[in-house]
């Protein structure tokens, strides 16, 4: 959450500012969730289960403000209906991204087909006065 304020008055005089909390950024939440989550911490829990330790003892015990998992998380390349992840195999992926969405992380190396296909788009649109954009169609090959 962040506080913004506006201010109030005449020609845009201060002598009224109303604030209040906001949602940050969508994009600066998800930035910090990930970062969390790809540095997380495995802990096991002692016996009596009151407590934690650190699973693996070459890291660092963990603050207040990190995140800590008991369990590895499923391998969401395969299908497992109890963790309710369908797997990759099957999904259309885009062959020159390099985010999850690419073919290289979501077929997880197990190679994948491509198909062409023709797709009729709008193009070489033109603002009529007044008040029309006319296009033309154009069709493309794309993998």
């Amino acid at each position: 959450m962040k506080l913004e304020c506006k201010c109030h008055g005449v020609s845009g005089s201060c002598t009224l500012r109303t604030c209040w909390r906001a949602m940050s950024d969508f994009r600066k939440t998800g930035d910090y969730l990930r970062r969390k989550y790809n540095g997380a911490i495995q802990v096991t829990m002692n016996q009596d289960g009151t407590s934690f330790t650190v699973a693996n003892q070459d890291f660092r015990k963990p603050t207040k403000k990190d995140l800590v998992y008991f369990e590895n998380s499923p391998d969401y390349c395969l299908m497992d209906k109890s963790a309710g992840s369908l797997g990759t195999a099957g999904r259309v992926c885009d062959k020159v991204s390099r985010g999850t969405d690419g073919c290289e992380v979501m077929c997880c190396g197990r190679g994948y087909d491509t198909t062409r296909v023709n797709r009729t788009t709008k193009c070489e649109c033109k603002f009529h006065w007044c008040c029309a954009v006319r296009c033309k169609e154009c069709e493309e090959t794309v993998d």
